[in-house]
């Protein structure tokens, strides 16, 4: 069974153009834990794969999720990195991305497969250092923190040159972690006071881009680069909104042009706000002439202009997709989205006049202060959408995260949420598609979202119950986790009562993590 999982491993190399293969002195596993399709989809993932492996003297060896863990794990293989199909556990240190909360199963079974014991004080100098960084870490990574010795803040660019420099070194684990600990940029569970404030990368190390291009992905051999970086919007439920790390950095065409490979067919424009970039329509028509497929990953309905859609479609767009975000209008302006009615109709018909086959709508539904009534206009809204293109509603339960303006606020009931989605599709009759995302499933990203350490041994817990919804159930509830209560961000936009409704109280201190002594407390987020 093992020689069968290498020769996926080598059949995915063999597809693969870019990979870094290199013998070094350091090695580091560059782990994911979802399965390699989505993995090499990760642009963070690449970039920092790419600066490892620009290090003199280091390499860096990837490792994901198997694609089948139930068979991985009954052949009672190792889990192997793919550049050497050695075991992960045998190399200097394991560098985890996480992009979300729900990933963090994923990070478990890794580190099971691996043969490391879950829990950061269960390792010791035998075991190889397990760091921690992604996306995630914009928001509330408090959760990774029993199962990590370190975690890197924001953009890591550079913070992961100067963590290999001192690795270099050779420290003593303790002495590396207290030294750490001290050092902006990174926290040391245990031993760091508070969260400190993310990184941010220098722009001259943008824009992140695709290392290795694979068919075996989710986008099929699309090189990924960001032309902008961050957001000059102030959506108060996001975390990339203009307040974090300076708002929005954009890339000039000619330096994102001059990266693309000239044998790359397909090139995804990346970014949290890439239709702000004032100069995306040059940028997007230049890649379509040339012969190249391009999408974008954020496409904002007020940004959109004929001009934008017609070299989209000439880039080989066969739909358009965008976000409302709010239900109805008064639920946008209320959360600052400031996308009016009137642009999600000029983008149907901008979709429609350019020949593209479809919209595709993405909805937030249960922000506080939303009724039935909302949900009832947006059901208008998609009947006449519908009359103009075929329209799919991608619908996700609203969850709130740390360092937001809407950070505290509460999950609405999950039959409540049931109760809206039923609404909207009895209300269509099938004039539009319904996707949504389980409310169930959602409200465990919120519970992992807001809370602390104690939320991410209860994932442990309902991981080894097998990982259903009662499992997580019954663990956030043994483990008395509930979601920290903190007062909203003033920024003067509380356009509804209801959006300040939720209680304005300190924040919880998270519980100890395991082997710190009863009554010190871990830390605190600030």
């Amino acid at each position: 069974m093992t020689w069968a999982f290498q020769e996926q491993i080598r059949a995915r190399l063999l597809d693969e153009r870019g990979t870094l293969f290199a013998e070094a002195p350091h090695k580091i596993a560059l782990c994911y834990p979802s399965p390699y399709a989505i993995g090499m989809s990760s642009l963070g993932f690449q970039t920092i794969y790419r600066e490892i492996c620009s290090r003199p003297g280091w390499s860096a060896e990837r490792a994901f999720l198997p694609d089948d863990v139930a068979a991985w794990r009954a052949s009672r293989t190792p889990l192997l990195t793919y550049e050497t199909q050695r075991p992960v556990s045998q190399l200097e240190a394991l560098a985890f991305s996480v992009a979300y909360e729900l990933e963090l199963p994923g990070v478990f079974e890794v580190l099971d497969l691996a043969g490391m014991p879950l829990l950061a004080v269960e390792r010791d100098d035998r075991h190889p250092l397990v760091i921690a960084g992604g996306p995630l870490t914009f928001s509330n990574p408090l959760p990774l923190a029993p199962f990590v010795d370190v975690i890197l803040l924001g953009e890591s660019e550079e913070l992961i040159h100067a963590l290999l420099a001192r690795l270099e070194e050779r420290p003593a684990r303790e002495t590396l972690l207290a030294e750490l600990a001290q050092t902006p940029g990174f926290y040391v569970p245990g031993r760091s006071v508070k969260l400190g404030a993310v990184a941010k990368a220098e722009d001259d190390r943008l824009p992140a881009r695709s290392q290795i291009l694979t068919p075996h992905t989710e986008l099929r051999s699309m090189f990924l680069i960001e032309p902008e970086r961050g957001c000059s919007r102030g959506c108060t439920y996001c975390v990339m909104r203009r307040t974090t790390n300076g708002g929005m950095r954009t890339v000039p065409p000619e330096r994102v042009l001059e990266l693309v490979p000239e044998g790359a067919t397909r090139v995804g424009l990346v970014g949290a706000a890439v239709t702000d970039h004032p100069r995306v329509v040059e940028l997007v028509r230049t890649i379509a002439e040339s012969g190249r497929e391009v999408g974008i990953s954020s496409l904002r309905a007020d940004r959109l202009t004929s001009e934008l859609v017609a070299a989209l479609k000439l880039g080989g767009a066969r739909s358009l997709t965008t976000a409302a975000d709010g239900a109805s209008e008064r639920m946008r302006k209320a959360i600052d989205r400031k996308t009016p009615t009137e642009a999600l109709f000029r983008a149907a018909h901008l979709a429609r006049e350019h020949g593209l086959a479809h919209l595709k709508l993405y909805v937030m539904c249960g922000i506080p202060g939303e009724t039935m009534a909302d949900i009832d206009e947006l059901a208008a809204l998609g009947r006449e959408l519908s009359a103009i293109i075929p329209l799919a509603f991608g619908m996700s339960p609203f969850v709130a995260k740390r360092n937001t303006p809407m950070d505290g606020a509460p999950f609405e009931p999950i039959a409540v949420i049931d109760d809206k989605l039923d609404r909207l599709r009895r209300a269509l009759k099938g004039r539009a598609e319904v996707r949504a995302i389980s409310a169930r499933w959602a409200w465990v990203e919120y519970m992992l979202a807001q809370s602390g350490p104690e939320a991410g041994l209860a994932a442990m817990e309902a991981w080894r119950a097998g990982g259903s919804f009662a499992a997580w159930k019954r663990a956030f509830a043994a483990r008395g986790v509930k979601p920290f209560q903190a007062a909203r961000v003033i920024d003067g936009r509380q356009n509804l009562p209801q959006l300040s409704d939720w209680p304005s109280v300190a924040l919880l201190t998270p519980s100890p993590l395991p082997g710190e002594r009863a009554g010190v407390r871990g830390p605190r987020v600030q």
